[in-house]
């Protein structure tokens, strides 16, 4: 499922190498950040998108299309499961809407889109609570 933020960067954290074949690179994005509360959101590129992320620095403002994605893990010594999710960047463009790089949103698979979400609408979804 696909999602989309715009924000202002808050950090970008170096990137880690955690196998051969999978490096992470995690950044900070502030969303409402003129309310009273802004929201700090703590979002990760992997392998090839980490290098998306050297066109930004702190301060910069930011579109971000990302994937929420979540797992299990038991703990070995108690046996209790715990849940972590993670907001995976798979595209970052500079400002509210001018292109950073990236696929343009025609050459994005439809699976990929982003999808509108508001929280304000009334009925049409297909939530069973």
């Amino acid at each position: 499922m696909s999602y989309q933020l715009t924000g202002k960067i808050k950090a970008i954290k170096e990137e880690r190498q955690v196998s051969e074949t999978f490096k992470i690179r995690e950044f900070v994005v502030t969303i409402d950040g003129e309310g009273k509360y802004p929201q700090h959101l703590q979002l990760q590129a992997t392998n090839d998108k980490c290098d998306s992320l050297n066109a930004f620095t702190t301060g910069s403002d930011v579109t971000v299309s990302f994937n929420l994605r979540g797992r299990e893990w038991t703990d070995p010594k108690n046996g209790e499961v715990k849940v972590f999710n993670t907001l995976e960047a798979w595209r970052i463009d500079a400002g509210v809407g001018a292109p950073q790089g990236g696929a343009a949103p025609s050459q994005i698979p439809a699976a990929q889109q982003p999808v509108a979400f508001d929280p304000n609408a009334q009925g049409g979804d297909d939530l069973p609570f």
